[in-house]
């Protein structure tokens, strides 16, 4: 049954390559994925381009797992040699965009609740979700399933992993920073114009040591990646915007880091969000315990995914390599999907 399994999670991951589907266009995958779960005789729901189903003997009075891996897309960038939209496979290569990230984990995780979907008697409700909207954290993705979805107990967040554990995830804090002065002429300004004051304020963003360390996620890193001031070059700005990434560890919710940058920089200050902290699972939690039984490596993950929006613990866990998202010419290799499907289903045996 399992080989089976990874012969149609191929077919149905090179459907989903084949099929565009940027973040908040995902209609079209949706739609494959519907289609799929009616083959395989899975009720399911749909809401928005985000599809969710429950294991067939869900009971309202056991906890439940949520399966969780998204099929939106990044646009592909300018160094594809080949087509992003259509799969190929070569020497064991599945290409094209998504294939890795994370169309691999979600056929994988499709395939492991699919093979639990009739069994009965578990110790867990299984919740699988198939994802919109994780590439842009919109709005109409993961969150608003939340509501929707039976109260989960943990989750497997489907990424590629290599198949080790991510333990912790970093969370993202992202500013935008305005350093506020005079306009004039660059002939007449003197001393504290909005670029001396941006300046300043960089080098405190760069220079600056979070005291809480992290043995899973290390430090907390700040990172001035944007810069925009001035129309000419007589003419002083009476505003310097720059942006600063931030990746946060467990040690620090968003808001507390917040509030450390407004009380040392002298710019204005505003923040996109402050949804997407730092997540992470006990290393103590049976899932983990069941994985490093298994020989598996646990990490902290510097990359960011669904896992920020989740309020309960969750781990991820895929096949893949994180190193290949968002690359050109992206591919998953044909084993790392049937690796995959054997991993989730002997992870979740042990538990369930």
């Amino acid at each position: 049954m399992k080989n089976e399994l990874g012969k149609e999670a191929v077919g149905l991951l090179i459907d989903l390559i084949n099929t565009p589907s940027l973040s908040g266009e995902e209609d079209k995958t949706a739609l494959i994925l519907e289609r799929f779960l009616e083959r395989k005789s899975i009720s399911f729901n749909r809401n928005g381009n985000n599809i969710w189903s429950l294991n067939q003997c869900f009971d309202a009075s056991k906890p439940s797992i949520l399966l969780n891996s998204h099929h939106d897309t990044v646009k592909p960038n300018k160094g594809y040699t080949r087509d992003p939209y259509k799969a190929s496979i070569e020497d064991g290569k599945l290409f094209g965009l998504g294939s890795n990230d994370a169309g691999g984990c979600l056929v994988s995780l499709i395939s492991a609740f699919i093979y639990f979907y009739q069994k009965k008697d578990l110790k867990y409700n299984l919740v699988l979700l198939a994802s919109a909207e994780e590439e842009n954290s919109g709005e109409n993705g993961i969150r608003s399933m939340i509501p929707l979805i039976p109260e989960i107990d943990f989750a497997i967040v489907g990424e590629p992993t290599l198949l080790d554990l991510a333990i912790a995830e970093k969370g993202l804090l992202v500013l935008d920073c305005y350093a506020h002065g005079e306009a004039g002429h660059a002939a007449h300004i003197r001393g504290d114009h909005a670029i001396n004051k941006a300046m300043r304020a960089i080098n405190w963003f760069e220079s600056y040591t979070f005291p809480k360390i992290s043995e899973t996620l290390k430090d907390t890193k700040m990172t001035v990646t944007q810069i925009n001031a001035g129309s000419q070059h007589n003419v002083v700005p009476a505003t310097c915007h720059f942006v600063v990434d931030i990746r946060v560890n467990d040690h620090y919710s968003n808001e507390e880091v917040l509030s450390i940058v407004k009380d040392h920089v002298s710019v204005e200050v505003k923040e996109r969000s402050l949804n997407l902290n730092s997540s992470s699972i006990p290393e103590n939690h049976e899932i983990v315990q069941a994985g490093i039984k298994m020989g598996k490596q646990i990490y902290g993950s510097p990359t960011l995914s669904d896992q920020a929006n989740l309020k309960c613990p969750s781990l991820k866990l895929g096949p893949g390599d994180s190193l290949r998202s968002h690359k050109a010419d992206e591919f998953i290799y044909e084993e790392e999907i049937y690796q995959g499907i054997e991993l989730y289903i002997k992870l979740l045996e042990q538990i369930l």
